[in-house]
Order: structure tokens, then sequence, then C-alpha cells
């Protein structure tokens, strides 16, 4: 008996328009949001980046980064907290800002790395307009947390910057 690879399909299809589902607080399956379905796939990716060598993978950061921040319609900006082996301890996302821009204080980043017994950070941040090109203000503050943590014995490996599916690496750039 031979099946048609494309009926095959089809008929899952015509099942329903969303092949995941999620049980409602009654115990009832229902076809899950597009929100939830951004969510668990966030959940995903947090256990997969947490422990994980980042140095062997830079590309699921970059996945976990993009999925994270890609969409957002402000800025914020985030660190990845890693320990000696550059493993992944943390992902906190520490400033939120607006449209164009976002403060951000040395002395909590380094405040945090301290908490965390960090000893490197991943500096993240996300432009909203779509262009992932550093401005001035980006390569300012990168020196300038980059000084902050060494004070303390902790190194900035990179500085990225995400605009939708772009995710821009500093130090690739010869900017760290």
């Amino acid at each position: 008996m031979s099946h048609d690879l494309f009926s095959s399909l089809d008929s899952f299809v015509s099942v329903s328009s969303s092949s995941l589902l999620v049980r409602d607080v009654a115990g009832a399956y229902r076809p899950a949001e597009a929100d939830e379905v951004l969510a668990a796939a966030q959940r995903v990716l947090v256990s997969r980046v947490r422990g994980a060598n980042v140095l062997t993978s830079p590309t699921m950061v970059k996945d976990f980064l993009r999925t994270r921040l890609g969409a957002l319609p402000h800025e914020v900006f985030a660190v990845v907290h890693l320990d000696a082996q550059h493993a992944v301890l943390d992902y906190v996302e520490m400033f939120r800002g607006t449209v164009t821009q976002t403060s951000v204080y040395p002395r909590e980043v380094v405040k945090d790395a301290l908490a965390l017994n960090s000893s490197a950070l991943l500096l993240v941040h996300c432009h909203p307009s779509g262009c992932a090109q550093p401005s001035l203000a980006d390569e300012h503050l990168t020196r300038t947390l980059k000084q902050a943590a060494a004070l303390v014995d902790v190194r900035v490996l990179d500085h990225l910057i995400v605009a939708g599916s772009t995710v821009l690496s500093m130090a690739e750039r010869g900017l760290l």
C-alpha cells in the first residue's frame, strides 16, 4: 500500500489549523494561541541556554536573544552572566527604555555580576528600529561597562545588538 506524501500532509492540515494544544485550568484541551507558543519556545530556549557552553554554541545564544528581544517595541538592556568556564549562569533583563533609548547604570550591572558570582558577561540590548548598527552611545556604554566590570575581575566578552531577526556582535566587528 503506497501513500502520496502530499495527501498525507494535507490530512494533518485539515484536522486543525493549529497542531499545538494546551490544557486550560478545567483540564480541557484547546488550540494554542500564538503568544502561548512563543512563551513555550522561550522557556525551551532558556532551558537550553542556562548551563550551556556559550563559546561552543554562539548560534544557540543568538537564537535565544533573537526570540526574546527581536520583536519588542521598546529597548531592553540585558546581561547574560557566565561562570569561569563561560557556561550560562543567568539571563537578566535589567533595564527597559523607550523606542529609541534606555538608561543603563553600570553600578547595577556590576552589583548583579557580583551577586551571581559571574566571571564574564555578555551585554545585550535591542534596537526596535530594526537597524542593528551600534551607535556612538552604544560604543561608549560598552567601554564604560567593560571598565567597571574589570575593576571586580569580571570580563565583558561581547555586546550583542538585536534588531528584528539580526543579531550583531560588537566583538566580531572589532568594537570591543
